[in-house]
């Protein structure tokens, strides 16, 4: 990272503004610039604030729907941290088209104004949703992927390097089950849960960012980098999320009921961070997996020779209701260790499906 021009997309979001946050106060990257865009204008007033006495930051109302904005900012830009996207599954499940234009279509467009400009490398963030998706949003992200994977391969003329990382649930971020599980304790209850038995991989925001910079380094061209993650059930988070804040509420912890309310549609029991197709074509790294290309590409020979090479036959797709599962201890010490708990409460406390607010309104 060190004397490059850096552009991070979606810079107020979770995940973006961490890595603008990682990129300007962590003395081992030492960037020459970086430039954070993002819709949201409030939110983007705000981080500019932030940053207001470091020269090296600057922040562009722009959306990756744009392609000739994008090609604009892209101007000298040496590295592509593509974190913008459509998240909710809900929001994306109602509105398909609006997912299609931003997790699709603006990747599409990253890749255009990369390749104009010659951009070294572009790590686009995916999501564990994208491996064999159930909903819009992971198939958008799978799509995603997808694009970036073909652009690396297909360009005669671009020398640009492109990688995905794909996260699970990052623990913690905005709309996420920490803040609704914070906001219901601290109504008394009760926590609503889909099903007991439901299981998630999970990673702090810092692991996040560790893993998208992490792949920018070791990016050979067209892998989607997944990191290695814990996996817990999210009635055992619940659990001990009650043992830890009901008092602080001024409830007691066996006051606060847990109400099973079934899973929704579309909604998966557990995650998987590699279709069984991908295992066959993946390599072992210490901290990662890498997912090589299915199609190697029409123009490029690209070798993949990392320095840190564990085993180079992957037969375990690493599905989270399969996986060794962390204990309530093991999930209290996971939370107190990485602050999670000191995370803003949700203003609802609630979550909800498409079709839940119709049906509860016929």
């Amino acid at each position: 990272m060190k004397n490059k021009s850096i552009l991070v997309t979606g810079a107020c979001g979770t995940v973006g503004s961490e890595l603008v946050k990682a990129l300007l106060q962590n003395k081992k990257y030492q960037p020459s610039s970086v430039i954070g865009i993002d819709n949201n204008e409030s939110e983007l007033f705000f981080i500019d604030q932030l940053y207001l006495d470091d020269s090296r930051a600057s922040f562009h109302l722009a959306d990756i729907r744009d392609r000739d904005a994008l090609a604009q900012l892209m101007q000298d830009i040496d590295i592509v941290f593509h974190a913008a996207a459509l998240k909710h599954v809900i929001l994306c499940e109602r509105s398909p088209h609006e997912a299609v234009q931003t997790n699709i279509l603006g990747c599409e467009n990253i890749v255009f104004a990369a390749e104009a400009n010659n951009v070294e490398k572009v790590i686009f963030t995916s999501s564990d949703k994208a491996v064999n998706p159930t909903n819009v949003m992971g198939t958008s992200k799978l799509m995603g992927e997808r694009l970036m994977t073909a652009a690396n391969g297909s360009s005669k003329k671009s020398n640009t390097i492109y990688a995905s990382t794909r996260f699970g649930n990052v623990l913690g971020s905005n709309g996420s089950v920490i803040p609704i599980f914070k906001q219901q304790i601290k109504n008394g209850g009760p926590i609503t849960l889909t099903d007991p038995e439901m299981t998630r991989f999970v990673m702090t925001v810092e692991e996040s960012v560790r893993l998208v910079i992490d792949s920018a380094q070791q990016a050979q061209g067209g892998e989607v980098f997944i990191t290695k993650m814990p996996v817990l059930r999210i009635s055992d988070l619940a659990k001990v999320m009650i043992n830890l804040l009901a008092e602080h509420y001024e409830h007691k912890a066996n006051d606060i009921e847990i109400n099973i309310i079934g899973s929704k549609p579309g909604e998966k029991l557990y995650e998987e961070l590699m279709s069984d197709e991908e295992t066959r074509r993946a390599v072992e790294l210490e901290q990662y997996f890498s997912v090589l290309p299915a199609f190697r590409g029409f123009h490029k020979d690209v070798q993949y020779n990392y320095d840190d090479i564990v085993n180079e036959v992957v037969d375990d797709p690493y599905v989270s209701s399969e996986a060794k599962m962390m204990t309530q201890d093991d999930i209290k010490n996971f939370l107190l260790s990485n602050n999670l708990l000191d995370i803003q409460e949700d203003q609802f406390g609630e979550r909800y499906w498409p079709g839940d607010k119709e049906e509860k309104n016929s």
